[in-house]
């Protein structure tokens, strides 16, 4: 037990066994203003170097042996004595735009999908992860399905239970030792089941899987049509128009704000419709006025001409009653007959 905690408080073994302890980080002596300009630059100068040529003094997590010897406080402890945070000694030289897009929008691609799939999946990025026993990296993305998602400063295999299922090293410049060799020696003994690379400065894609559970060597995949299927997201991706690109089956996955623009369209179209529809409403509303009001006009006019042809009719009856009158008058007249008294 004592091991373990050691091991994480920063005590480790050089290769030839003899126990050293780790001294302050770059950053700390910096600030404390005992780091000599000369000793700056030396540092800054071996950041290129792989992981594995610059030495195994940086923290580490307990060998599962450790762990297993561990009380529940003793755990707590040291997972609480792990640091959240890689140090410069550990950190690849800053890359830019070109490196750090590539990783937000990769992530935010994953993330959309993975919310709309209501599943579970843990994505981080430039996290430090703590194998057992291991000294501690901080791939640029990482996946691990079907675990609870809540925000992490660092991920210890021993305390989450599992390890990664998926990397993503993104590369831009400097030598791909690290990413291309050392990387896909590592990942491969650790047990992650996919590791690609994504060298943006040759807008190119590596993908490695490892052929079965047990298998401790990766297989390097070969594309489809230009993608490569990762099992693990169950997605494909290919390097086109200059960027990563992820695809669901026949569905290319957007980012957030193309989401939102395309959202934005199809809620202008929307409006649009419905402009559309209340526009031939109204038309349709005038339409149907107008008809009434000539089946209105129709029926007075009829209305008004029943009552003309009742006139009429009432005054040549009116008129034949006179002639009537008149052709008895004369009748009489002519018999020299005196009207009635």
């Amino acid at each position: 037990m004592r091991a373990g905690l050691e091991t994480a408080r920063g005590v480790f073994r050089s290769e030839r066994g003899t126990p050293r302890v780790c001294g302050p980080t770059l950053a700390e002596r910096a600030r404390r203003g005992r780091l000599t300009r000369a000793e700056a630059e030396h540092r800054l100068s071996g950041m290129g170097q792989s992981a594995q040529e610059r030495g195994g003094g940086f923290p580490r997590a307990p060998t599962q042996e450790e762990w297993e010897r561990m009380s529940v406080e003793e755990r707590a402890r040291v997972v609480e004595s792990l640091p959240g945070e890689v140090t410069w000694d550990e950190m690849a030289m800053p890359e830019g735009d070109l490196h750090f897009q590539a990783k937000v929008r990769t992530m935010d691609v994953l993330k959309g999908y993975f919310r709309t799939q209501r599943r579970h999946v843990y994505l981080g990025a430039e996290l430090p992860i703590y194998y057992p026993g291991e000294r501690r990296f901080a791939p640029d993305l990482l996946a691990v399905l079907d675990v609870e998602t809540h925000e992490r400063n660092k991920w210890v295999v021993s305390q989450e239970g599992r390890g990664l299922d998926w990397v993503l090293e993104v590369h831009v410049g400097g030598d791909r030792k690290k990413d291309a060799e050392y990387n896909v020696e590592r990942y491969a003994r650790l047990g992650i089941p996919e590791y690609f690379i994504y060298d943006r400065a040759r807008q190119r894609l590596e993908a490695y899987r490892l052929p079965s559970p047990e298998a401790r060597q990766y297989e390097r995949m070969a594309p489809e049509q230009g993608r490569y299927r990762s099992e693990v997201l169950g997605l494909e991706l290919e390097v086109a128009e200059g960027k990563l690109q992820l695809w669901a089956g026949t569905a290319l996955l957007l980012e957030s704000y193309e989401l939102w623009a395309r959202v934005k369209e199809k809620l202008e179209e929307v409006q649009q419709r419905a402009d559309e529809e209340a526009r031939l409403r109204e038309q349709e509303t005038r339409r149907r006025e107008e008809a009434e009001r000539l089946r209105e006009e129709e029926a007075r006019r009829r209305e008004e001409e029943s009552r003309r042809r009742e006139e009429e009719s009432r005054r040549r009856e009116e008129a034949e009653r006179r002639v009537a009158e008149l052709q008895a008058e004369l009748e009489r007249l002519k018999g020299g007959t005196q009207p009635p008294g």
